[in-house]
């Protein structure tokens, strides 16, 4: 998405198709709003017609006439009023629903789009696109949109009128529109550039907002705010210089088209004063043509404004456009192939090789086989980037190798649903992860239609219903936003409770005593141990001493299996792994 192609200004205005796609769902508020804005371009454009009548009937003398001409006036008035208040609704509703429906849809294809495609672009400027672009977007449907068409009407209905008083004075004055028209043709592609980096510049302010924010306690720690502050201003000043660059852009557009329109029609004006004067038009004709000449101006004028800011909602509707249509790298093949009804937690990998799209220079794992029986503890030991946690990647379908095969129970994970696969699979990771909900939505994010009753059995086999239980609030108090209110060995036994209620038949454990004290690694380790009895675990650890008790420990380095084993036949080895465990027991015991 960040190197997308240039396209032409008219692909560019038909991106607002995508708008159209998400407004067509409410044709009866289309439908009232497009009569509400007929009918007050149609009371607008009759005003001077009333002052012409005014004019030529009202002010000949004849007794009582003028009163009802004024009162013609103000019933007109009033249907103006009352249907630009129909119109003001209708398209105002129109816009908060369309943006709306575009953030449901955004975000309903988000979750179903690969983590490879957040590696790529950044969750802090998709965020800014599901707040900054459809804000864009709210203006153009509730009143770009309404402007323009409004402004089309009155200008189209004005010129009509203006042939019907004097076909003369009217050819003369669109004479003038061809001049009028070559500043909009010059001047809107540059405008349309600056408009498309305008919004990337927002949008690179709200990823370091959103990237700073996260990190404060780094921030503060390093005393770097004011480096912080500083880079923040010059990235709010760059905004600033190419909104500058694009308001003064428009700003010499629309003095150029108003200054040329109103030119335009005093030149016309003055050959209409001749033509009263020579008695071939009435005043009331020449007051009627001014007033909508004026009307018409105006109309012209506005949609030169108007232009700009469709220009600025095409952007924004291309850039959402894109995370709407995205496709998922992974996806469930035409006919998936089920998994057998008894699940037995069995994981093959045969012969995989696998890089990340984004390091395609690096195999992350290279003709890779390993078969994880049923029902056994495996331990996954090795120095970073061995490729430890690709394998849990690539076990829960989030990737799929390059070559090779993995499967589940003897099902290839390519051939099955991936719904179906993650179902099978519980995970606490490294990272915990903590919503900022309730801890009961927390917990049960591991079976969403989990019982009260179940959550506290989990919460008691984790070893968290003693804190849980003194929380203000119990299992309804708020976890602040990544679990701020919690310590890391409370969190990490939360992310276990969730993977007990899961119940699956396959685990996966990343470091997940790691970065915790003595106190609150033991009851991790406790709860751990209650999860992994009766079903088929991998581990994670740079920890050795968490990974004795395995069944059977693998030693990875650079993508591949160096030894295997048990604790006692790979110490006795002497290879990686007794390294390993010497230079972490020695600096223990030191």
């Amino acid at each position: 998405m960040a190197n997308e192609p240039e396209v032409t200004g008219s692909r560019k205005i038909g991106n607002l198709s995508m708008i159209w796609r998400f407004a067509r769902r409410y044709p009866g508020r289309i439908a009232g709003a497009a009569a509400a804005l007929l009918v007050a371009a149609g009371a607008t454009l009759a005003i001077p017609m009333s002052f012409r009548l005014i004019i030529d009937r009202g002010f000949s003398g004849e007794s009582g006439d003028i009163a009802r001409w004024f009162q013609y006036l103000l019933l007109l008035v009033a249907v103006m009023a009352i249907a630009t208040a129909f119109r003001f609704y209708f398209v105002t509703w129109l816009g908060e629903r369309v943006v709306a429906d575009v953030r449901t849809a955004v975000q309903r294809n988000l979750l179903r789009l690969s983590p490879s495609f957040f590696e790529e672009n950044r969750p802090s400027e998709i965020a800014s696109r599901l707040t900054a672009d459809t804000t864009i977007i709210e203006q153009v449907v509730g009143t770009t949109v309404s402007v323009a068409l409004r402004n089309i009407v009155m200008g189209t209905g004005g010129v009509i009128i203006l042939f019907a008083l004097s076909p003369k004075l009217a050819g003369l004055l669109l004479l003038g529109i061809p001049v009028v028209i070559l500043p909009i043709v010059f001047m809107g592609k540059r405008l349309q550039d600056l408009s498309r980096k305008s919004q990337d510049r927002v949008a690179d302010v709200g990823a370091m907002v959103d990237e700073v924010l996260g990190a404060m306690k780094i921030v503060q720690a390093f005393n770097q705010q004011g480096r912080e502050a500083a880079r923040f201003g010059d990235a709010v000043d760059s905004v600033f210089a190419t909104a500058r660059r694009r308001i003064a852009l428009r700003a010499v557009m629309t003095a150029m088209v108003i200054a040329l329109i109103f030119s335009a029609i005093t030149m016309v004006m003055w050959q209409g004063a001749l033509d009263v004067q020579a008695g071939r038009l009435s005043g009331g004709t020449i007051a009627a043509f001014v007033l909508t000449g004026g009307l018409v101006a105006g109309a012209f004028g506005a949609l030169t404004e108007v232009y700009g800011d469709l220009l600025r909602g095409a952007g924004a509707a291309a850039r959402l456009a894109e995370l709407e249509s995205a496709e998922p790298e992974i996806r469930p093949p035409a006919q998936p192939r089920p998994l057998p009804t008894l699940a037995r937690g069995e994981l093959q990998f045969e012969h995989v090789e696998f890089r990340y799209p984004t390091r395609r220079d690096v195999s992350a794992l290279k003709d890779f086989s390993l078969t994880v029986r049923p029902g056994e503890t495996l331990a996954v030991v090795g120095p970073s980037g061995a490729g430890k946690s690709t394998l849990f990647q690539l076990a829960q379908r989030f990737y799929d190798p390059e070559r090779g095969a993995i499967r589940l129970d003897g099902v290839a994970l390519t051939e099955a649903d991936p719904a179906d696969i993650r179902e099978r699979i519980a995970m606490v990771p490294q990272e915990t992860v903590i919503f900022a909900a309730s801890a009961r939505d927390n917990l049960r994010y591991g079976q969403w239609d989990a019982t009260d009753e179940a959550l506290w059995a989990a919460a008691e086999a984790a070893n968290a219903a003693e804190f849980l239980r003194k929380l203000p609030e119990g299992l309804d108090t708020f976890m602040g936003e990544g679990g701020a209110r919690l310590s890391g060995g409370q969190r990490q036994r939360i992310a276990i409770a969730r993977a007990i209620l899961r119940d699956a038949p396959l685990l996966l454990l990343d470091e997940a005593t790691s970065a915790l004290d003595a106190e609150s690694e033991r009851l991790v380790q406790a709860s751990i141990e209650r999860l992994v009895a009766g079903r088929t675990t991998m581990v994670i650890a740079h920890r050795l001493a968490t990974v004795r008790a395995a069944d059977r420990i693998v030693v990875m380095d650079h993508g591949e299996i160096l030894e295997e084993g048990t604790h006692e036949s790979l110490q006795a080895r002497g290879g990686l792994y007794a390294r390993l465990a010497r230079l972490q027991f020695e600096g223990l015991a030191a």
